[in-house]
């Protein structure tokens, strides 16, 4: 999901979907150029296992890699920051990865965005209130950052209807694991488990308790 948010404001899918069945009919096309994908500087926040698989798959597209969490990962050579206005100043594009906790609660902020700059896109698969929203709509708005893509909000259900007028901003229902393929996998590793417990044997996927 994160790819695809990032792919679709990028490239202004979505805007440029409503521009054709909304206005063919008034004359010349006339809408903004998007912005290609590959070579971008791509910031991960928190890579961990979800945000390990996004960048993965961004550096399929040719993208550059950057990341911050709460510890620098020995097992990637991608650079580290662990300063996230740093990461954002560095970066074309903010993917937001990682768990809501205190520390992390509208880690994404004003300076945050501020940092990334006009052009810069921010897409959010984590929660919500990861990302001062008040603040990232009037950046939004104003135009001192370029878009973003958003699959969680900080009040869901309930999202800000100044977003939907923005075609820089595409919008997803949390809805990311919605797949029939997740579905039936989540199925398969419930029954793995439940195997594995009822036979004595370690559980395929422990609940860790920190």
């Amino acid at each position: 999901m994160g790819v695809g948010l990032l792919i679709d404001v990028m490239r202004k899918f979505s805007a440029t979907d409503r521009y054709v069945r909304e206005r063919i009919k008034s004359g010349p096309w006339n809408f903004p150029l998007g912005s290609k994908l590959g070579g971008k500087r791509v910031g991960i926040v928190g890579l961990g296992r979800i945000g390990l698989e996004v960048a993965i798959r961004l550096e399929a597209f040719g993208c550059n890699i950057l990341y911050h969490s709460r510890k620098e990962k020995p097992f990637v050579s991608y650079p580290f920051y662990s300063n996230v206005v740093e990461l954002a100043a560095t970066s074309n594009a903010l993917v937001i990865c990682c768990a809501l906790t205190e520390q992390t609660h509208h880690l994404i902020n004003k300076q945050v965005m501020l940092a990334l700059g006009r052009e810069g896109v921010i897409v959010n698969i984590g929660r919500g209130a990861l990302i001062d929203e008040k603040e990232m709509l009037q950046c939004l708005i104003e135009g001192k950052i370029g878009g973003a893509g958003l699959d969680v909000f900080e009040n869901e259900p309930d999202v800000p209807k100044e977003l939907f007028a923005l075609d820089n901003v595409v919008l997803s229902p949390h809805a990311s694991v919605f797949t029939s393929e997740s579905a039936v996998g989540l199925c398969a590793l419930v029954s793995r488990n439940l195997e594995a417990f009822f036979s004595n044997k370690p559980l395929i996927t422990p609940v860790n308790d920190y």
